[in-house]
């Protein structure tokens, strides 16, 4: 059996922009991650990529960026895994922090 493992980073956060560190706090995306995640969809879409299993972590951001991209890719019956095993790092007390400031 073979495949093939795309792995896709969520669109830029709330928090990204605000360049804090993020962990497991749950920061939507901003217009602009939003539109990241479309494009990804269009692209995968364009190179003819598209996967029958999805895996999300159980953070906001990482499961609209999967919304958008199987909107794109016009995708609405579909096996998705969602685990917080695929959760960002945890910061703890750094979450929310400038990164500068820590």
């Amino acid at each position: 059996m073979s495949g093939t493992l795309i792995l896709v980073r969520h669109g830029q956060s709330e928090w990204n922009l605000k360049n804090l560190f993020t962990g497991w706090k749950n920061p939507d995306l901003t217009p602009q991650g939003i539109e990241e995640a479309r494009a990804t969809g269009k692209k995968l879409k364009a190179a003819g990529l598209i996967p029958t299993v999805f895996f999300t972590s159980a953070l906001r951001r990482a499961q609209h960026t999967l919304d958008l991209i199987l909107d794109e890719l016009d995708i609405t019956d579909v096996t998705i895994v969602r685990s917080k095993a695929l959760n960002e790092r945890d910061y703890g007390d750094l979450s929310g922090l400038n990164k500068d400031d820590a």
